[in-house]
């Protein structure tokens, strides 16, 4: 039972989701004074958190849409992110073949001169024309292809934003609870009584805490029918976005943004070295969000983008790994699912006298921290103890890194571990900033690094994420903590199942 910092069995937040948003409040909450429990009914990060873009970006095309605060909000954000995350988020150049027949060049100039001027940009470089006949960047493209932009956005490790975001909260006080199912809650006058349930033992507990946070993604409108037993129409607008991943297309660090003929925008982006990740769709969503999935006709959607600009064609035989999110926006009646807005709307319920629940609508990766001083602000009346904003300078574990220099740390890394293979020095330093001193103390070579599962994978970094980062199975290892899913061989993934199988194994007898 989590224990608040006054001694008692009460806590003053239980957080339901562990998304980006749930673990983001978490960690503002507790920095500020206030005792936390998240619970996540799956993995950190399980569903629309690991299912992005994988971008900080403050939304070029949301401009069309005039979602200026919004945009604003974003463009701030991206180099307060990069300031305290550069280990897993990093500066990526845009570069936007111009189509005349979709938007004259007027517009998209006008478009990127707010791009630059909206956000008080300093770390990023501002855009700029090209001549794509003669730029480098123009190789990859069709001829036809003559005239273009460049901006820059930044490039961000999804899950394992989250990751850190709780891990952070759990050093910080707050107690994360992942395979944790909240079934019902119900108010006792100042206070909501829970029930939780373990997902994997069945186990049932009762809690209570001072407010609650609906930060439940897809599931914040079942949550309050369901759970709360609260009948009423909640404004959710679910969007389907779907993403495949191929053989690297193009050389050169950049990425490209695409106009397509229904005015859309899809990515074309430098993914884990040898691959390229392609996305999104927009489509509603009405069905269960755990069985979400890519269809056939989405697959050839992608690839017709890429193929309508890139000399190198592809076919959905080429593509290597695909995922599928559902983005839980809020409802503006919009009838475009593209259009709908990107913005969060934190939605306060509150009788006078009766315990606060705050729930989240919308949002997006990118304002997520802003996301989380706004629920505090609200929450603020309830809770006056709590203290004043903290996140904007703090570092996310490992990301204190001096100057924010990733490439400066990278070498320094290299000399005080002049035995760890440069590939595997990179791989750690990108996933764990600073921890790597942690995850590597003791280690005097590759042989101290643990069971080898093959490839680059060792029994040390998976016991690092177990007992630090929640993870229980091969998918949260290899697909959430990292991508290495796409690199390992066969064996090596099943050496992994098998080792995680039998730790599991060895916990439930340690259990009984």
């Amino acid at each position: 039972m989590p224990v608040s910092a006054a001694g008692s069995d009460i806590v003053d937040l239980l957080i339901v989701g562990g998304g980006i948003n749930g673990a983001g409040i978490a960690r503002d909450a507790v920095g500020r004074g206030l005792s936390v429990l998240l619970v996540e009914q799956d993995d950190l990060a399980s569903a629309t958190s690991s299912a992005s873009t994988k971008l900080i970006h403050g939304g070029l095309r949301y401009l069309e849409y005039y979602e200026f605060r919004l945009v604003r909000e974003a463009l701030i954000e991206r180099e307060v992110l990069l300031r305290n995350a550069p280990h897993i988020i990093r500066p990526l150049t845009f570069v936007l073949p111009h189509e005349a027949a979709l938007r004259p060049a007027w517009m998209v100039r006008i478009g990127l001169f707010l791009y630059d001027h909206l956000g008080g940009r300093e770390k990023l470089p501002g855009s700029r024309s090209l001549d794509l006949r003669h730029d480098p960047v123009g190789k990859p493209l069709l001829p036809s292809f003559a005239k273009g932009f460049s901006y820059a956005d930044c490039w961000v490790d999804d899950a394992r934003l989250v990751a850190l975001n709780a891990l952070d909260a759990r050093e910080r006080g707050a107690e994360i609870r992942t395979r944790t199912r909240c079934i019902a809650a119900r108010r006792d006058g100042k206070l909501w009584e829970a029930t939780l349930e373990n997902q994997l033992t069945r186990e049932r507990q009762t809690v209570r805490s001072h407010g609650l946070v609906n930060a439940a993604g897809p599931w914040v409108a079942s949550f309050i029918e369901s759970a709360l037993a609260v009948q009423r129409r909640q404004r959710l607008r679910l969007v389907k976005g779907s993403h495949i991943v191929v053989r690297r297309l193009f050389e050169g660090p950049q990425a490209y943004i695409l106009q397509n003929t229904d005015r859309r925008i899809v990515f074309a982006i430098p993914y884990e070295r040898d691959y390229t990740l392609i996305g999104t769709t927009d489509l509603p969503y009405d069905g269960d969000p755990v069985k979400v999935a890519i269809s056939a006709e989405e697959v050839d959607y992608l690839c017709g983008v890429i193929n309508a600009h890139f000399m190198q064609q592809i076919a959905p035989a080429d593509v290597v790994w695909t995922y599928a999110g559902v983005r839980p926006l809020y409802d503006d009646e919009s009838a475009n699912a593209s259009a709908v807005t990107r913005d969060y709307v934190l939605q306060l319920d509150h009788a006078a006298g009766t315990a606060p629940l705050l729930s989240v609508f919308g949002g997006k990766i990118t304002t997520y921290r802003k996301l989380a001083e706004h629920a505090l602000e609200k929450l603020k009346p309830h809770f006056p103890q709590t203290g004043a904003p903290w996140t904007h300078a703090a570092s996310l574990p490992g990301g204190d890194i001096p100057g924010a220099d990733f490439e400066a740390f990278l070498k320094s890394l290299l000399q005080r571990w002049s035995w760890l293979p440069a590939d595997l020095a990179r791989r750690y330093a990108r996933a764990y900033g600073t921890r790597v001193d942690s995850l590597l103390n003791g280690a005097n070579g590759i042989n101290d690094l643990g069971l080898h599962f093959g490839d680059d994978l060792y029994g040390r970094e998976v016991d690092y994420l177990r007992t630090q980062e929640w993870a229980l199975t091969p998918e949260d290892v290899l697909w959430r903590r990292s991508k290495l899913g796409l690199h390992l061989a066969p064996t090596t993934v099943a050496a992994l199942e098998a080792w995680l199988g039998n730790e599991a194994a060895a916990t439930r007898a340690r259990a009984r």
